[in-house]
């Protein structure tokens, strides 16, 4: 038997996309615990342009674009895998086909809550020459912002001015699980994307629970997204603010585009998560003593690890959790949810409880090669353990295991998913 066993995960996001080698006593029962589309092709450029050609529910944008002088493009933030720049060419000769100038088009980040970002995200995002030819704004969730209606849940949609501007509206982002509205994507990219505060907690309210609740309510979590009130309600928003076309992507483990659905802003975003449900879907191990979990795709959101990981939770025996934060910017500035100082924080925002509160956890350790000390409530349960090699980790484990573990691997713990801690 080898003396030791490795599983390799991705890291570090947008910073060079690093693999990172985890090693463990070959004694060890090591279990890498793969999303069944881990390993699926990238889209080649044939298939990049067919999502273009053939778009669900609507006419192809060309056409959509005819008689149009001003474009805004929503494109999702660096919280998100997406890597637009593959694809954004062909929106631009979209457009460029349907009788667009440069000068009418621009883009907008829609950060939602989240923080602004630099230039150098947005070339990260769409390439050198599209910020240079384009101009690229950040969503500013305080200001400028227009009512353009009300849901029947009572929302009042108030979205970026910029936006509803412009009389043709575009939005582009990824379809992955998300612990809130089932999956990413669609709706998602209007609201929050591109709303007022006041809109987004308006949509938010009901989501004041904790994400260890398991299930957080019958129609609200990790793949429900058919019936879920908070996401049709963020359907109901892109309605009124007429958002015309909208290109969704799936990715592979490595953040690669291995399915692109386009078109209309719900119907596109329905068949793109119908092939979600299988695509993001993992096997879990019953009875690890050790569960691994990386975040890589959404590594600036590393709290996501926690609510994907809660089935394994469920069989004996305790175990215990490590967490795998590979994000050198830090983790997210989040307006509703994150900390702003030792008393102050947004107005959803939740203390984490400690590891030994957890039902099936006995105990926490992030491994993180980036301090940031402030973001750590974005990362681990009060009281978790913080090394910053994998060394350390290691050494932990064999403390407490010795020669005999059983381990289960997650390679992105953040963008995968488990249903209801059973096997398919």
């Amino acid at each position: 038997m080898s003396d030791t066993k490795t599983v390799t995960v991705p890291t570090r996001a947008w910073h060079g996309d690093t693999p990172l080698d985890l090693t463990f006593p070959g004694s060890w029962d090591v279990t890498a615990c793969h999303m069944k589309g881990h390993a699926a092709p990238p889209l080649d450029e044939a298939g990049l342009r067919a999502a273009f050609q053939n778009p669900i529910g609507t006419d192809p944008l060309r056409k959509l674009a005819e008689g149009k002088k001003e474009v805004a493009i929503i494109i999702d933030d660096m919280t998100r895998p997406t890597r637009i720049a593959d694809f954004i060419p062909i929106v631009l000769e979209e457009l460029k086909a349907g009788g667009i100038k440069d000068e009418g088009i621009r883009f907008v980040m829609g950060l939602g809550a989240h923080g602004a970002y630099a230039r150098t995200d947005f070339v990260k995002k769409l390439g050198e020459d599209v910020v240079a030819r384009y101009p690229v704004y950040n969503h500013n969730l305080y200001e400028n912002c227009t009512l353009v209606g009300k849901t029947s849940r009572g929302t009042r949609v108030m979205i970026n001015a910029e936006v509803a501007s412009c009389d043709l509206k575009i939005g582009i982002g990824c379809i992955v699980p998300h612990v809130y509205t089932g999956f990413g994507g669609g709706a998602k990219i209007l609201l929050p994307g591109v709303c007022s505060m006041e809109t987004i907690e308006a949509n938010h309210e009901s989501l004041r629970y904790t994400v260890f609740q398991t299930p957080m309510a019958s129609e609200i979590g990790l793949g429900k997204y058919e019936k879920n009130p908070v996401r049709l309600d963020m359907v109901e928003a892109a309605r009124l603010a007429r958002v015309d076309f909208i290109i969704n992507a799936l990715v592979n483990v490595n953040r690669r585009t291995t399915a692109l659905f386009a078109g209309d802003v719900e119907e596109a975003f329905l068949a793109g998560a119908k092939l979600g449900e299988t695509h993001y879907a993992t096997e879990i191990v019953e009875g690890a003593d050790v569960v691994v979990a990386n975040c890589y795709g959404k590594g600036s959101e590393a709290i996501l690890a926690l609510p994907v990981c809660m089935p394994f939770f469920s069989f004996e025996p305790a175990k215990d959790f490590v967490v795998i934060v590979s994000a050198p910017e830090g983790q997210v500035t989040h307006y509703i949810y994150g900390p702003f100082g030792k008393g102050t924080a947004g107005r959803h925002f939740q203390r984490l409880p400690a590891a030994s509160d957890i039902p099936g956890m006995n105990r926490m350790i992030v491994f993180s090669s980036s301090g940031d000390k402030a973001g750590e409530n974005w990362i681990g349960l009060t009281g978790s353990k913080v090394t910053r090699t994998w060394g350390e980790v290691l050494q932990m484990l064999k403390e407490a295991h010795g020669d005999r573990a059983r381990v289960a691997v997650v390679p992105d713990a953040t963008i995968q998913y488990f249903l209801e801690g059973k096997k398919e």
